[in-house]
Order: structure tokens, then sequence, then C-alpha cells
């Protein structure tokens, strides 16, 4: 697993950066309007190399990897370069491909002319608008059967006023002088190809344009005041920007993903880089959007950058046509065979592979299932507590496969973070999801880290051996996602304890033995301060449980306590200081998420579309509209996975973590909620039914996904993590 780029790449980008923060200000961007384009700055990037970057070096070029194309994309995306990057990239290396004149590749590399890139066939469009067609001295195009190199006189460039003031061009191509490039087979496959290479370029220059524009705005909403605090601390401001610096992760991600998949030849490519572009598209139209209504009516001005954003973040896109059609071809590529050229890519340094000793805990998974469970067991599989089976529990534990996360000090397996996430997606595979060993896990850390001797002997090895259970006793009925409000009482009586009062979703409680409970020990002091943790046996006298069960098909609880005493033994960490043992927890802490049952959602929706009769003939699979929506469903659940994986790389490589858990968490479970949502809608009314087979588990993940975005902490707590660690933005929680 790796998310770092190549010390040269890191190099590289440090230049470009360098480079353009110079030479493409705000300042400088303005200055090149009307026409957008900066003929010092485009010189500028051809002294560095930047437009012969894929161009091969025996051709004159630097030769180096579309990865490498990416990073140089992002920073112009970032700065707005003015002039047509992305294309001109793309033409150089087609002009050297398709063995144009020396002459002509020469003057583009050395930026003394400009070539860029045609993105409809000549034949069916013959005018058509060209990014950078004002200032292009030669269009490399389809024509047909052909591919073109159309020479582009002066006289044939007509300044159009458009939406961002780029270099852009209405050309009649078909009218121009054309000499053909190439024909036939390979050379339509190889123009092709540079098409899906600009998607890709494109999509990165958007993904640096949108994080910047929240940059920008998220600095602004640290500063500016109204009603005497900073804007920041508005969750209204702060929680659209946590959601959408998932979104931009999420999208740099795909891109990043298509690239490596195309390097692995991997089938789902092409339909990967046609998402990228479609998701980084849509990603920088809602982000400019939220970013200048934080600046509120200043961001209407001229004068703000941020409006610059907002228009560029459309008209790049735009050129190829309405971003959409992007997620219909996705969903043609996905379903329905349509198949794509793609570029070479050159080396990739990314890395998305969990490795060989998470592939062999999946084997062990599997092997163990295929042994030790019957059908009969399967039946009565849940993702809840209510699946528990005490048995096969038990010869998890045995089998060295139920506390994976575990440290091996306190008795567990040790794996990293990589491993443990394979071992989920096979546990999904299986079926086998309950919370059991998770809470397990939790519980024994913290016994073991603060409990005494005691403790140790009379729970902490019962719950290694697998004879015991335990769940947790955080919250309560009127502090929610609140933990640090809990009012359940821990009283002193004689040499021991009295705990007093309720607790609210304690799922498992009729099943476990004890829970781990968190209690108001004082309270003279700050909430947080006055917080005591204990194990508290549920079988003692005076707790009593009462079920709650919800529409997702789980039961969880309340529990009471009444006078229910237990000795000081039985106490975890110092008096009043709860925050710190539960801290303990934050080891097993492995970047989560909702992605494998996303794609179990996935693929039960897939399977149902192609058993569902479509009106007027053919299954529903075959209509565009239900490749699309299942295409947007891969898209949320791809990223979602890799939003989780960057989770896990940075817990193994200790870099520094800008709430990537919490993101993992929160993006994951937003998206499993409105992707159940639409493909309930997309089969329905066969969803509607709870019968065994794809139509009940769509069904039930609709209920499911629901709770998603509560357990584990809300949505809501998770955006203001999001937004405070991963933006800067002020505390909006007191």
């Amino acid at each position: 697993m790796n998310f770092d780029l190549s010390e040269e790449q890191e190099m590289m980008r440090d230049m470009f950066a360098r480079f353009l923060d110079e030479n493409s200000s705000g300042t400088r961007v303005r200055a090149a309007l009307p026409g957008g384009f900066d003929p010092a700055l485009w010189q500028g990037l051809a002294e560095l190399g930047a437009l012969g970057l894929r161009v091969p070096e025996e051709a004159g070029g630097l030769g180096l990897g579309l990865f490498d194309a990416v990073v140089l994309m992002d920073e112009a995306g970032r700065t707005l370069a003015s002039g047509p990057l992305a294309e001109a990239l793309v033409a150089a290396r087609l002009l050297a491909q398709l063995g144009a004149s020396d002459d002509l590749l020469g003057r583009v590399i050395a930026g003394e002319a400009v070539a860029t890139l045609a993105l409809r066939d000549v034949a069916e469009f013959p005018r058509q608008w060209v990014a950078g067609g004002l200032v292009a001295d030669a269009v490399v195009a389809r024509k047909g059967n052909d591919v073109v190199l159309v020479t582009v006189p002066a006289e044939a460039r007509v300044a159009e006023e458009n939406l961002a003031s780029t270099p852009l061009a209405e050309l009649d191509l078909g009218a121009l002088p054309a000499t053909v490039l190439g024909s036939g087979e390979a050379a339509l496959a190889t123009f092709a190809a540079g098409v899906e290479e600009w998607k890709l370029l494109i999509a990165a220059a958007l993904s640096g344009l949108s994080r910047e524009a929240l940059k920008i705005a998220a600095a602004y909403a640290g500063e500016r005041k109204a009603f005497g605090v900073f804007i920041g601390t508005f969750q209204a401001i702060s929680h659209p920007m946590a959601d959408l610096i998932c979104e931009i992760d999420g999208g740099k991600f795909l891109v990043w993903k298509a690239i490596r998949s195309i390097a692995d030849g991997e089938a789902e490519a092409a339909a990967q880089v046609s998402l990228a572009a479609w998701w980084t598209a849509e990603t920088a139209a809602r982000t400019v959007t939220q970013s200048l209504h934080t600046f509120g009516g200043i961001g209407l001005t001229v004068e703000h950058d941020i409006h610059l954003y907002n228009l560029r973040a459309k008209a790049w896109p735009l050129v190829l046509g309405d971003p959409q059609e992007l997620l219909a071809e996705a969903g043609r590529r996905l379903y329905a065979g349509e198949t794509a050229s793609l570029p070479e890519v050159g080396a990739v340094p990314v890395e998305f592979d969990l490795g060989d000793e998470a592939r062999q805990v999946q084997k062990e998974i599997h092997d163990f299932f295929a042994r030790n469970v019957t059908a009969e067991e399967r039946e009565k599989f849940h993702y809840s507590w209510e699946g528990h089976n005490s048995r096969i529990h038990k010869k998890l534990v045995e089998a060295d496969l139920a506390y994976l996360a575990l440290p091996k000090d306190v008795g567990g397996r040790g794996l990293n973070a990589y491993s443990v996430t394979a071992a989920r997606d096979a546990f999904e595979e299986e079926g086998w999801n309950n919370p059991v060993a998770g809470v397990a896990q939790m519980v024994a850390l913290i016994i073991y880290r603060f409990g005494t001797d005691e403790l140790k002997r009379d729970v902490l090895a019962k719950i290694m051996s697998g004879d015991a259970i335990a769940s947790l006793g955080y919250s309560e009925p009127g502090c929610g996602s609140d933990v640090f409000n809990a009012q359940c009482r821990a009283i002193p009586d004689g040499n021991g304890w009295r705990i007093e009062g309720t607790k609210m979703w304690t799922s498992g409680a009729n099943l476990t033995d004890y829970v781990l409970m968190l209690t108001r020990t004082n309270t003279e002091v700050a909430k947080h301060k006055g917080l005591t943790m204990f194990i508290v046996p549920l079988k003692a006298e005076g707790v009593t449980i009462q079920a709650v069960h919800t529409f997702m098909d789980e039961r969880t609880n309340i529990t009471f306590y009444d006078g229910v005493k237990i000795p000081d033994s039985w106490r975890l960490g110092e008096v009043d200081g709860g925050v710190r043992t539960m801290a303990a927890s934050l080891e097993l802490e492995h970047g989560g998420g909702f992605a494998k049952v996303q794609r179990v959602m996935l693929e039960e929706a897939v399977e149902l579309c192609r058993e569902i009769d479509a009106p007027g003939g053919g299954k529903l699979i075959e209509r565009p509209n239900a490749q699309s929506r299942l295409a947007r469903t891969y898209a949320n659940y791809l990223a979602s996975e890799l939003i989780a994986y960057r989770a896990n790389w940075a817990q193994v490589e200790n870099k520094p973590n800008l709430a990537y858990g919490p993101m993992a968490k929160m993006f994951s479970s937003e998206k499993f909620t409105t992707d159940s949502r639409d493909l309930l809608d997309l089969t329905a009314p066969y969803s509607l039914s709870k019968r065994k087979g794809p139509a009940g588990a769509l069904n039930h993940s609709y209920r499911h996904a629901h709770g998603t975005t509560i357990y584990g902490g809300t949505s809501e707590v998770h955006r203001s993590m999001i937004a405070e660690k991963g933006l800067g933005l002020p505390r909006t929680r007191q």
C-alpha cells in the first residue's frame, strides 16, 4: 500500500508549484484575461519541460509517465494556469506517437507553437468548440477513419466571450487544411487513448482546483466573524466543507486508482477513467459554489479570486460536453461490454494492494468457514449482535482469527491495518460480520492496559478464551453522541462502588456477560474530567435489560442499573480519568467504514437488475438509466474503499492523520445511505419484498444503512472532526 509520490515526483511537484505560485497568481490570471492565455507562463512551462513531459525521450521529450502528468495538472488546477495545458500535453504525445514533423513537435515542446486537441469526430462535427482554439497553431483530431493534423491560420481564430474567459474558440475544422497522421484501427486507437488520458488530466486539474478553492474558503471562515464568533464555528458552514473535502479526496484517489488499474490491466480500468472525470467535474462544481457562498457578497465581486475558481471549474470539463455522459459511459463500460483504448501509463508509485499477509489471512478465514460452519448456521448469520454464535466465536478464538487487531502482548494476533481490513472483507463475504469480536477486542485492551490483576484473572481471561463476551455502555438516553455528558453515576460505597442510572443502545446486553461502562464520578468539574470507567457484570443484582427493536431487524437494549454493587478492583484507570482510559481503544483504529457492505449491496443490485424484465423487452441491466445508477454506486463504493485504505496507510506508515478515520466512516455511511435509497427505487417494486435473494438483500440494505450514520459516532460529530483536523476550521463542538 502506498499513497506517497516518489522522491523524484515530489521534487517535480515542488518545482512546478514554485513556478506556478509565482507565474500563475491571481494577478497573473487576471492579466491574461479576456483571452485567458499567458504566453510568458506558457514559455516558462516549456522551459521546465512541462509541454514535452509525456513525449518519448527519442522524440525530444521527457518520456515520463501519466502519473507525473497528473502531478503537474494538480498544481496547474490549484493555480488556474492560463492555457490549454491538458490538451497540449496529449496533443504533443499524439504528434510523437503518430510521426508528425519533427519541426512542429519541437516547436510545440519549446512553447513556440500551441497544439491542442479536438474531442469530437470532425467527420460528424466539422465545426466544434476547441479548448485553446483561440491560440492554437494546430489541432489533432479524428476525422472518420483518419487521425488528422489541422493547421489553424490566424484568421480562423475568432475571439468570443465565454464563461471563464479561457482561450476557447469554435473552429470549422472541416474547412481548414489538414494532414493525415494515421489511418485505420491502430491510429484511431492511439487517438482514443489520448482522449482517455485527457479525461484523467482534466480530472487531476479539477481536483487541485477544488482543494484550493475549499482551502481559501476555510481560511476565510476561520477569520471572518458574524454575531461575535468566527463563521467557521457554524456547522452550516463547516459541515458542507467536511463533506466536500471527502469528495475531493475521493476524486483524487479515483484518478490514481484508474491509472493503477490501467497499469495492472484490470477489466474495470476504462470505467474508472470515465468515473474519475465525472466525479471530479461534479465535485468541482459543488465545491466552488459552496466556497463562493462562504464569502457571501464579497465572493460575487470580480476583485475576489474565488469567482475565478467558480468559472474555471465549469469551463475546463464542459468542452467535452455534459459530464453526465461520462457517467453513462462508465455504465456502458461496466455493464454493457463497451471497450475503450487506454493509454500507456508508465511507472505508477501508488499501490492499493493489501499485501501477502492480508491474502493469507483471507484464505484462513475462508478455509475456516468451509470446514467449521454448517448451512443451518449460515442461515442465522446477521450483521448485528443477534447473529452471534458462541460455538463459532470460540472456534475463531482457538484458530487465532477472532482478535486480529488486538496487540500480541494482550493475546491477539497483532495484524496491521491492511490485514485487518482484508479480514473484514473476508468475513463480509462469508456473511459473518457481527460486532462481537470487535467489541471484545476493545474491552480486552482496556482491561489489559488499566485493569487490576483480579479483573484480568476473572474477566480478561474469559474474554480471551472466547468463554465470555462484553458490551459497551457509553450512550445514555439524554446524551446521544455526546458520551462525555454521561450522567449514570458511580457512587463510592464502602470499599467499592454503587452504579445508579440508565444506559441506552447497550447492544448485545441480552447476550453478553459484562459491560464496559463510562460513569459520572464527579459533578464539580468539567464534564469530560469527571468520568470513570468500570467493568460491570450484567448478571448482577439490580441490572435490568429491556429490549429495543429497530426497523433494521436489529435488537439493541436499554439497561437500568439500580444500586448495582461492584468492588473497586473492577475500576479501570484512575478515578475521574475515564477519558484517558477510553483513549486506549484508539490503538485499534483502522480506518473502518462501510465499503465492504456497499460492495455487497452493489453486487445484489446488479444481480437483481439482470433478473428484472424491463418494459418493452430485455432486462433492466440493459437500460442506460440503470447502468448509470449502478456505475454511480460503484464509484461511491470505490471512493469509500480508497479513503479507508488511506486511513490504513496513514496508521501503518505513521503519517499525519487529518481525521482520516472519521472521513472513512462518515463518507461511506452517507454514500451507503443515499445509494441504498436509489437502488431501492431503481429495482422497485421488487425491492419492496423481504424475500430471500437480491430483492430482500436490497430491502435490508436500505434499512441497515440508516443506522450507519448514527452508531459509532453520528455523521455530524465526524463532520466536525473533519472540519477541524482536515481543514483547520475552528472548533464547532463545545
